[in-house]
């Protein structure tokens, strides 16, 4: 969905395998940062749960800067901005495929801060990326760990008394891959955080911690680097793959199991490129209302509304005396002299007295409808047999 939508800004979400994000299409815009008006905290905003609409990341397709097709920026749900992201990638190219009515076979030339990207819509809906050629020198992931025996970077690293031998690989962001025993015995939410800001990694690194079942089939468990634990890292499943082939653990093509799915990483002996092939699906579209003004924070989980109005400029935390208008007060106001939803309630009604509601559900409307019909028509035309 374009997002210049007179004062609204207009999105639509998507998932690869269970990893989700906002697309903002700023293909037209005359001067994107200007349309988006995005900085870290409103980021944050979107991206949470409860208070936003609710995102592991926030990606922008924007102007390309050389002779790709388009360029694409992320953001993570910290508000930092991430350098590359396979699962993200891959909803991006979906997106893009839904927006335009592509078919089947078509490819996109994609800039990212990792440099250039080359996805693939399959016959089967499923996404396949050409990732480029994974980085082993230190300075390149970065890392301060040194080349090995395997050929890449490796060390033991050490965390609160735990000791963990790893490996470092780069795909435009970095990451230590970790292999154990039994991925779900591992303290994720504490080592991953950790390892996350160890010193040995001084652009901070993701983290993964991977089980092989086989030498075609693994097992891993993902902390993003400015995301935490998440169902699934395009990036990280192929970094994992190059260090666990370097390693001795695998074959050059395998299986990889992550918490929302599999993908299948492939990496070619000849071109040195590894290629992921994995899903990329719509969840909705929608919009938010202009940042301008400070706004309304949702009572409830925002998570499939259409309509969402802006946020304060400052959100404000939950306290321990506030109170769900939505569960607490179905009978009656409990607070009618402090009522915690009356100025959220009276922006409410000035946005909807400002601008028609119809017009901020056409919005919505039109995009899913031609969005919906350029799905039934490349479902249609790809109907043989499953891409390889």
């Amino acid at each position: 969905m374009s997002i210049e939508s007179g004062a609204v800004l207009a999105f639509s979400k998507y998932q690869g395998l269970g990893n989700d994000f906002l697309m903002l299409d700023g293909r037209e815009a005359a001067d994107p940062g200007e349309v988006f008006g995005l900085d870290p905290e409103r980021v944050r905003w979107i991206c949470d749960r409860r208070f936003g609409v609710g995102g592991d990341g926030v990606i922008l397709a924007l102007p390309p800067l050389g002779d790709g097709e388009l360029r694409m920026r992320i953001f993570n749900a910290d508000g930092s901005e991430a350098e590359m992201c396979g699962n993200g990638i891959r909803c991006l190219a979906r997106f893009l495929a839904d927006s335009d009515g592509d078919q089947p076979g078509r490819t996109w030339q994609v800039e990212t801060m990792a440099g250039r990207m080359v996805p693939e819509l399959l016959s089967d809906g499923m996404v396949r990326v050409d990732m480029g050629e994974p980085f082993l020198v230190p300075d390149q992931v970065p890392t301060t760990l040194p080349i090995g025996p395997a050929g890449l970077p490796q060390g033991d690293l050490e965390v609160e008394g735990a000791r963990f031998g790893g490996a470092a690989a780069g795909m435009g962001n970095p990451h230590l891959v970790i292999p154990v025993e039994a991925v779900e015995g591992v303290d994720l939410e504490r080592f991953g955080a950790l390892l996350e800001v160890h010193p040995a990694f001084p652009a901070r690194t993701n983290v993964h911690f991977v089980q092989v079942l086989g030498a075609d089939h693994l097992v891993m468990r993902v902390w993003e680097r400015g995301a935490g634990p998440t169902l699934a890292c395009g990036t990280g499943a192929c970094a994992t793959l190059v260090a666990c082939h370097r390693l001795g653990l695998s074959a050059r093509s395998a299986r990889l199991d992550l918490p929302g799915g599999s993908l299948w990483i492939d990496w070619d002996s000849q071109s040195n490129h590894l290629y992921m092939t994995g899903p990329a699906e719509p969840v909705f579209d929608g919009v938010l209302a202009p940042a301008a003004e400070n706004a309304v924070q949702p009572d409830s989980n925002a998570e499939g509304v259409a309509e969402l109005a802006t946020r304060p400029e400052t959100p404000r935390p939950a306290e321990p005396e506030d109170i769900n208008c939505a569960i607490a007060c179905v009978e009656g106001c409990q607070r009618p002299d402090d009522c915690p939803s009356a100025e959220a309630r009276l922006r409410v009604e000035a946005l909807l007295q400002s601008r028609s509601l119809d017009d901020l559900v056409a919005l919505a409307t039109q995009s899913l409808e031609a969005r919906s019909q350029a799905r039934f028509s490349r479902d249609g035309a790809g109907s043989g047999p499953p891409a390889e």
